[in-house]
């Protein structure tokens, strides 16, 4: 018997949080989970909401309104991104917080789910602006974080140098350094080695075993990224490496295609270069809807949510989809691409690799010992692996989607430990 949970009423008007907790029903009964553990999972178990005033350059003080969800935290201390973005309300940052415990339950980590962020446009701020929004954002929330609470890392709109800030502000009231507080921080202040690439990375680890499982081979695939941010960036140039033809990439300027393949580290000196994909000379210029409408054997989308939907769906040719962003692909058009035959490698599985390397980071912050880069590449490689295999035989095995298996073994896993640990009636 659930109690009514005044949030909640708030949140379901959410259609993110809706269908994201539709998924989680949906495959809680797929695979009979405990209905008193579905409730529990059903709403975050902490929504932290605040305002603060932050002075701006021009001497006039702005209130903005920033938000923590922490879903669950029966795996281990909660973990999530925090994005600075004018879109960011309660709604989304409570489905991403689930979403987290669901990944993080999925890739094995000893780590609950929790999401943060704060409504505002990063570009409108100048440089001390930010930090300012950032220290007080980071006072604010400070009673509710901790390596051993909750630990945040960047998301959409904040960076390195926003957990440099965040960290020294939680420090103060220490009298000494706490690095594990955050994670995605510069290394020099306790990041680790391969942490800016490790989310592009993880997407490619993904690409080349779906490939693999379904027969081809990544060093002859061709491959459509759409994004070319800090996922997609990377996500093209791993694939690069590995001998995948990226035909296509693309940026909020529009998308550049070649049929031959695109030179990617050429692509990136110059768009580092112009800060735009814009007029590169060695490929035509189409436009996102193209990209994502190419004939190709991989298409990533690494950019934003629900970029394949409804009214594109008809366009899509691509094989095999493995999501490098959140939610790219709509619940309704999801389920059309699976009657199809394509194959989707769903987020919580395909771009798993940033919180697998935060997850490094945080264990060698606790510890004061860190890793090579190689080491981190070989440690994630070896999860990413694994948990695909796992995910592609509860596929094979029962004959569902590659979606609804990782979210099966996400809830199996959550089920026990909740179980073991008394919460289940």
């Amino acid at each position: 018997m659930s109690q009514v949970d005044p949030h909640h009423h708030h949140l379901n008007s959410s259609p993110f949080f809706a269908s994201t907790i539709q998924q989680i029903e949906d495959t809680g009964k797929l695979v009979n989970i405990n209905s008193s553990i579905l409730e529990i999972l059903k709403q975050p178990r902490r929504i932290i909401t605040v305002s603060f005033p932050v002075k701006m350059d021009n001497g006039e003080s702005l209130v903005f309104t920033g938000y923590r969800v922490q879903h669950n935290q029966c795996l281990g201390p909660f973990k999530g991104g925090l994005r600075f973005h004018p879109s960011v309300y309660m709604g989304e940052v409570a489905a991403l917080a689930t979403l987290m415990t669901m990944k993080n339950s999925l890739l094995n980590l000893p780590l609950g789910g929790a999401k943060g962020g704060v409504a505002v446009d990063p570009n409108l701020l100048t440089e001390s602006e930010k930090e300012k929004l950032t220290r007080r954002f980071t006072r604010e929330m400070a009673p509710f974080i901790g390596h051993d609470k909750d630990i945040p890392a960047p998301d959409v709109g904040t960076d390195s140098q926003t957990m440099a800030w965040m960290m020294d502000t939680y420090s103060l009231d220490y009298g000494f350094s706490q690095t594990g507080v955050v994670t995605g921080k510069p290394v020099e202040v306790g990041g680790s080695k391969g942490r800016d690439a490790a989310t592009g990375l993880g997407v490619v680890f993904i690409m080349d075993k779906v490939l693999e499982a379904t027969g081809r081979s990544i060093n002859s695939a061709s491959v459509a990224i759409q994004g070319f941010g800090k996922v997609g960036m990377h996500a093209a140039l791993e694939a690069y490496k590995l001998g995948a033809k990226v035909i296509a990439v693309s940026d909020v300027s529009g998308a550049i295609f070649n049929g031959d393949g695109l030179n990617i580290p050429e692509v990136i000196a110059y768009n580092k270069v112009n800060k735009s994909l814009k007029s590169y000379p060695e490929a035509e210029a189409i436009n996102n809807e193209e990209l994502l409408s190419l004939d190709v054997d991989l298409l990533a989308p690494c950019a934003l949510e629900g970029v394949i939907n409804m009214d594109n769906v008809n366009d899509i040719k691509a094989k095999v989809i493995v999501e490098g962003a959140n939610g790219p692909v709509t619940h309704d058009a999801d389920l059309v691409l699976h009657e199809r035959g394509v194959i989707i490698v769903p987020d919580i599985l395909a771009n798993g690799g940033g919180v697998v390397v935060s997850y490094f980071e945080w264990v060698q912050d606790i510890v004061w010992l860190f890793w090579a880069e190689d080491e981190v590449r070989t440690k994630l490689k070896a999860i990413m692996d694994q948990c695909f295999d796992k995910v592609w035989e509860t596929s094979q095995k029962n004959n569902q989607s590659l979606r609804t298996s990782a979210m099966a073994n996400a809830l199996l896993r959550l089920e026990k430990a909740m179980t073991l640990r008394g919460q289940a009636s």
